[in-house]
């Protein structure tokens, strides 16, 4: 099953199109809402229509993924994006055009992801966020992912160290594991006290 269209209250959550590229170009264009991000804002049409086919086409195409255009139920226009990687760390993300923040837009559309992950059979997912971004913090503990460790990285594309905390939701019987590869990397790697 690739990408199962999912449904919540106010949402729609379904692969994106080539049709909502210029939607795509609305969420990624934004300095602000891209600032903790691994990329920089898109400038044009052309460049997100490159992300488009990199990003979202060529993960459609294999057997099985989860990655998302939120989109509001009223007229099904794409204002933000969620996925989880089928990589081993299976990585939780999202991201939201900034007019649509504080409204808990994110946090509805990754409980309804949340729980489809879990019906189809994976065994926990990962997410991690800047310190400086707690507000994305915020919305890991909603869907109800638990802090595990800070890793400081020297991040790419951007190249500058960030200091990441790593959240973790497991299904299943081994509640006890954490994915400790991002521990392992790191030679600074430390528990904080949130």
């Amino acid at each position: 099953m690739n990408t199962p269209a999912l449904e919540t209250e106010r949402l729609i959550l379904r692969r994106f199109t080539e049709k909502d590229t210029e939607a795509l170009f609305l969420i990624l264009k934004d300095k602000e809402a891209n600032k903790f991000l691994p990329w920089y804002p898109m400038k044009n049409i052309e460049e997100t229509r490159n992300f488009y086919e990199e990003r979202y086409a060529s993960k459609y195409a294999q057997l099985r993924g989860y990655e998302y255009a939120i989109c509001l139920r009223e007229n099904n226009f794409p204002i933000g994006y969620i996925n989880v990687s089928m990589e081993e760390h299976h990585d939780f993300g999202y991201g939201l055009r900034k007019e649509f923040w504080h409204k808990g837009i994110v946090t509805e559309a990754g409980k309804a992801v949340t729980e489809q992950v879990k019906k189809d059979g994976l065994p926990y997912i990962t997410a991690t966020h800047d310190k400086n971004n707690p507000r994305s913090g915020n919305v890991m503990k909603k869907v109800g992912m638990k802090y595990c460790y800070s890793y400081e990285e020297q991040w790419q594309p951007k190249d500058f160290k960030v200091v990441f905390r790593m959240y973790q939701l497991n299904f299943g019987e081994n509640t006890d594991f954490i994915y400790k590869k991002y521990w392992i990397e790191s030679e600074n790697h430390f528990v904080e006290i949130l």
